[in-house]
């Protein structure tokens, strides 16, 4: 169906961007296509087999999974392995070769599963992949984590670039425009214009699948809205279902996170959720949006000094929704024309931020953001292999106005090779500020290298 083949055309362009192929996956919140990824997966791995190996095959894999748990694990481990429901989300892929793939899905429903897989891929008849919803959550307790049989996978929301392949512009397109921002060069107006219009139709749609599919399928934004406001009502109910402790409190936060984005500053006041509140009476709620892949934090820093993390503040943050077109549905009815129209009421700078935050995490970055009373604000900041990179996100025309940007960089201390100033304008640089379209944090990548191959002298040692 046409989830599966956005579901495939994701994955597709995930797995050529990765260094190597997963094995085992973990996605978090959900309504995020990871079974219909993790089935093509499979496909794709075992390439002569897609159907269900007969009971003799199944059969023969719960009696492994049996005696392996039986050597490891308790009695009730023992049952829950032939539990109905864990049968029902067990998926077997085969080739003639006799290799099979077994793909657990829903695993958060039997979280023996992810214990019991070391002693099942040790036995070595099968190879595995498993999936599940809310895994940061309901995994957070788990009593044994197979460290070293594991290779875990986040699965996030479909970002720009996926976005638009599946709405069918050309790779060459989008290779183009990647040579653009590689050389510091303009776009072609015509295709600038174009991509800045898909941009704006993408803070209204998002990247969950289930919304894609149903425009992609109908180009009807009434019907992607009741989609999204379903995956909304599903969120909520995952809250009351799966948070052990206040729940009414993680339903509040959740709730109110489109309109402190809103506001001008965009930090999350506690007040508004009590007049006394304080961080640590709630920081266990948020920190269970954030395990749950519902909300992304974004934490302030003292100083925009490498590492960021140590210099973090954690009772002062930014709270994003996972998901952009999420957070336009909860907003007034009649945004999605005035967004499409470029209205200039709308605060686009809350709703163009969170596109961000979402790309930047997608993209193996943990965002920050500064801010100083001296200096100013910076919307976001990040570590690469330069160093620390500012990021200022701009709606409006004067985007080249950043004060705040401006004293960071005239600070010696900070020793910042450039920054992004993300725009409506066309790529250019000046000095060290880069000035590129929104649309273009699409090429912004983490990169990683901790030195490649290194073999210690032992002269004289042995």
């Amino acid at each position: 169906g046409k989830t599966a083949k956005i579901a495939r055309k994701t994955l597709e362009k995930r797995q050529k961007q990765a260094k190597s192929p997963w094995k085992n996956g973990k996605n978090r919140p959900k309504s995020l296509g990871k079974t219909a990824k993790t089935n093509y997966f499979c496909k794709k791995q075992i390439q002569h087999g897609t159907i269900p190996t007969p009971k003799q095959l199944f059969k023969r894999f719960l009696c492994i999974a049996k005696d392996c748990i039986a050597t490891h694990r308790s009695q009730t481990d023992r049952k829950n392995i032939c539990n109905p429901s864990v049968r029902q989300a067990v998926r077997v892929f085969c080739r003639d070769k006799g290799e099979t793939l077994i793909f657990f899905d829903e695993v958060q429903c039997c979280e023996n599963i992810v214990t019991a897989i070391k002693f099942l891929v040790d036995e070595g008849s099968y190879r595995y992949a498993l999936s599940g919803s809310l895994l940061g959550v309901e995994l957070s307790e788990i009593r044994s984590v197979p460290v070293g049989y594991l290779s875990i996978k986040e699965t996030y929301p479909l970002d720009f670039e996926e976005f638009i392949l599946n709405l069918g512009v050309a790779q060459c397109i989008i290779d183009s425009v990647r040579e653009c921002w590689t050389d510091c060069r303009p776009v072609d107006p015509v295709i600038h214009e174009k991509l800045l219009e898909l941009y704006r139709l993408y803070t209204i749609i998002g990247g969950m699948p289930a919304a894609v599919e149903q425009y992609v399928t109908t180009n009807n934004l009434n019907i992607v809205s009741r989609t999204q406001s379903d995956i909304v009502a599903l969120y909520r109910k995952d809250i009351s279902q799966y948070a052990e402790k206040d729940k009414l409190k993680i339903k509040e936060i959740f709730d109110l996170i489109p309109s402190e984005l809103d506001a001008k500053n965009k930090r999350f006041i506690f007040k508004r959720l009590n007049e006394h509140a304080k961080f640590d009476r709630f920081q266990n709620d948020f920190l269970w949006l954030k395990n749950a892949g519902v909300a992304i934090p974004v934490y302030n820093v003292e100083e925009p000094k490498m590492p960021l993390k140590l210099a973090a503040t954690r009772n002062l943050f930014k709270l994003f929704s996972n998901d952009v077109g999420l957070l336009t549905a909860q907003y007034a009815d009649g945004i999605q024309a005035k967004i499409l129209s470029g209205d200039l009421t709308i605060n686009f700078g809350a709703i163009y931020e969170n596109v961000v935050a979402q790309e930047l995490l997608s993209h193996d970055y943990q965002p920050y953001y500064y801010n100083n009373k001296r200096m100013g604000e910076l919307d976001f900041v990040i570590s690469d292999l330069n160093g620390v990179v500012p990021i200022e996100v701009k709606s409006g025309k004067d985007y080249e106005r950043h004060n705040a940007l401006s004293n960071v960089l005239a600070c010696k201390d900070y020793d910042i090779e450039k920054a992004y100033v993300l725009c409506n304008g066309n790529i250019r640089r000046s000095g060290r500020v880069i000035y590129a379209p929104v649309y273009m944090t699409m090429f912004i990548r983490r990169q990683t290298d901790c030195g490649g191959v290194f073999q210690v002298d032992l002269s004289g040692l042995v």
